[in-house]
């Protein structure tokens, strides 16, 4: 599973340089050379403490000028690329280090009155070289494995712009969190400011998008279905802490908006391994609370739902979030009693207490959602009437982790309709 992660966050950041509908060229390029310092915040009672936190981060992509697919045009000409960066968090023996990959966009903000002020977003991966453990590092319970998920957001404000080099200063957000594949889970979220040397590439684009091209935006709609099917990993508790998996199949339907915003909806189903085998195992909150569970375990150990979907589709690249409401999670009754408790080592074991059913469980009990990057084998761009992809997701109970997810899917496209142009 870490493998296939891995292997597709390099696909995606392949495809956001190199598979555009115009290829970007050298004189197309960028490079950002960026310093930051920041805090660590708490992720848990009795936290270890943190000095400064200091890190850096190299990053080079497309500026997009030249670039004439739909969505540069629809997203107003973002530029696009990669960065890798290291993090000291401020304690070397208890939190560590991270070394982190992360494909993102960046888009100008408030451009009607200053060309001064940009937003950078992506979404990769991490390795954290120091994780938790119950007998000599028991109070990081932020990340308990080497191989994380990454999320970085920064505003950036041009200070002093030239030709050659812009000066930028920025305020930024950073998490790094295992997506439920190990527990404990708290995530490691961090503030930021930082200092970063912006340098465009000094060659003359040979066929720049002129203004009108850019201000030209395609209005087209287009019908879809789609089908996908997963496999995604995670363990029950803290006192089950085997990786299990969970296995997914999804069906939805909707519009693709002018090539470049697809919505829709539809249902999904789940079935998890880990629930199974505590059922099975006959576990203790089984015989306590639903003895009924015993005589079909399948049953109880499924899910299903319904959802609605928003993805932006950047040539060969998605990023999609799901928002859906579980009809059916008989479950999570006990899933929530063991993740919500509490737990602490008295030196010789662990002391675990049971979390209530109280309204937040009936809240998280309800609402799911899904976060995700996906690869389309054929650029989304050309509006193929059949398109496969590869999407790796992290799913959540009300953005709470709750498992890491490979997925596979097919979309077929109905007949693309032009949009009738917006009235003035």
């Amino acid at each position: 599973m870490k493998s296939c992660l891995r292997f597709i966050l390099c696909l995606f950041c392949f495809s956001q340089i190199n598979g555009q509908s115009t290829p970007s060229n050298k004189s197309d390029l960028f490079y950002n050379a960026e310093l930051y310092l920041g805090k660590t915040l708490e992720a848990n009672t009795n936290f270890p403490e943190t000095r400064l936190q200091t890190g850096f981060i190299f990053s080079m992509g497309s500026l997009n000028k030249n670039n004439t697919a739909a969505w540069v045009k629809q997203l107003g000409v973002p530029k696009s690329g990669f960065s890798v960066s290291y993090t000291n968090f401020g304690n070397n023996a208890k939190i560590g280090s991270a070394y982190s990959f992360i494909p993102y966009l960046e888009f100008g903000l408030l451009k009607k009155k200053t060309d001064n002020l940009n937003l950078a977003v992506g979404v990769g991966g991490a390795y954290v070289d120091t994780q938790f453990s119950n007998e000599s590092n028991p109070f990081n319970r932020a990340i308990s494995t080497k191989f994380n998920w990454a999320f970085r957001s920064v505003l950036y404000y041009n200070v002093h712009k030239a030709s050659r080099m812009n000066w930028r200063l920025g305020l930024g957000y950073f998490h790094h969190s295992n997506g439920h594949t190990r527990l404990p889970n708290q995530g490691l979220n961090s503030l930021l400011v930082s200092a970063s040397a912006f340098i465009p590439s000094q060659k003359k684009a040979k066929h720049p998008l002129s203004e009108q091209e850019k201000k030209h935006k395609e209005r087209s709609k287009q019908t879809f279905i789609n089908f996908q099917t997963g496999i995604g990993q995670n363990v029950l508790s803290e006192l089950d802490i085997t990786k299990r998996e969970v296995y997914t199949f999804t069906a939805s339907a909707g519009k693709v908006i002018n090539k470049t915003f697809k919505f829709g909806g539809g249902l999904y189903y789940r079935f998890l391994e880990g629930y199974y085998d505590y059922i099975k195992d006959d576990g203790e909150l089984i015989s306590e609370q639903v003895p009924h569970f015993r005589e079909n375990p399948y049953k109880y150990a499924t899910n299903f739902g319904i959802f609605g979907s928003a993805e932006l589709l950047l040539s060969h690249v998605g990023i999609e979030w799901n928002v859906g409401f579980n009809v059916y999670k008989p479950f999570y009754k006990i899933d929530y009693q063991l993740n919500q408790g509490y737990s602490f080592y008295d030196g010789e074991k662990t002391v675990f207490f049971l979390a209530e059913l109280d309204w937040y469980y009936e809240v998280k009990r309800t609402v799911s959602s899904k976060l995700g990057l996906k690869y389309y084998i054929i650029n989304t761009n050309n509006s193929p009437a059949h398109n496969t992809f590869l999407g790796v997701y992290i799913n959540s109970n009300l953005g709470q982790a709750d498992f890491t997810e490979l997925s596979l899917g097919y979309i077929y496209r109905f007949k693309l309709k032009d949009r009738k142009p917006a009235r003035r």
